[in-house]
């Protein structure tokens, strides 16, 4: 459970700890690397885009499932045939995914910040979330840095449905009222998770590394208008992120303090 004074920050997985791109590493090796880069990249807007479908259907398949048939689903776009075993190592791939370079700075700064409370926040199921956690390589060696690994698995309702981000609230021992939800923090490098989040009053750092690295990016989501706005902070890493959240915590913890009551 956290305490209400110290500062929660739920890191979403796919995507923002591990680098779903690096899944072309093991489809190269079937269709080069140029076609692998455009068929992992299908991959993953399918599998985003068949969570949001279900959503809309009141419906929920487990995330590896829909993994799998996102897969296949990009497969057939691209017209490339694969073995059933050949998928079954792609999926397994999915548990050792590589983290980006910013990630592991950020995780050992949590290690040594006794003030943070640091939570995997995830669509995954339990067991895809705890095998890709634990197998990762690169994540895997600073995997005790998280108090919990938070899934939908529980609830049935992918992100960004607010159940889920209701769901992270009580999972680590908040109220979901607006003042304990506006205490929250979520750090995503997707903008849907993001707007999901701000929609239902938590904070939220966008990482966007696009932007950060190579001159393009930045927030383009229109969505946050209608919805909840933008993000609270936007970032080049997961490392800016804890750095920002903290600054930006202490900022508004002295407004708090100085205002009158």
């Amino acid at each position: 459970m956290a305490s209400n004074h110290r500062i929660v920050i739920a890191f979403d997985l796919y995507g923002t700890l591990l680098s779903t791109e690096s899944i072309a590493e093991e489809l190269a090796p079937h269709v080069g690397e140029e076609k692998a880069k455009s068929i992992s990249a299908l991959w993953r807007r399918y599998q985003l885009e068949y969570t949001w479908r279900l959503n809309s259907m009141s419906l929920y398949k487990p995330l590896s499932e829909v993994t799998n048939a996102s897969l296949r689903h990009a497969l057939a776009e691209a017209r490339v045939a694969l073995s059933d075993l050949d998928i079954k190592k792609l999926m397994t791939a999915y548990d050792s995914l590589g983290t980006f370079p910013d990630v592991a700075p950020a995780l050992k700064s949590l290690a040594q910040d006794p003030g943070i409370d640091a939570y995997v926040f995830s669509n995954g199921t339990d067991a895809m979330v705890r095998a890709s956690v634990h197998k990762s390589p690169s994540l895997s060696p600073l995997s005790s840095v998280f108090k919990g690994l938070v899934t939908v698995d529980e609830i049935q309702v992918f992100k960004p449905h607010p159940k889920g981000y209701q769901h992270l609230a009580t999972k680590v021992g908040k109220s979901t009222s607006p003042e304990d939800m506006a205490t929250l923090w979520l750090v995503s490098g997707n903008p849907f998770d993001v707007v999901g989040a701000r929609s239902i009053g938590m904070q939220a750092a966008w990482v966007d590394r696009a932007g950060g690295h190579h001159g393009r990016g930045g927030w383009n989501d229109k969505l946050g208008e209608l919805a909840s706005g933008g993000p609270t902070l936007i970032v080049k890493g997961v490392d800016e992120a804890v750095d920002e959240i903290k600054i930006w915590t202490a900022e508004h913890a002295a407004k708090s303090d100085t205002a009158p009551h």
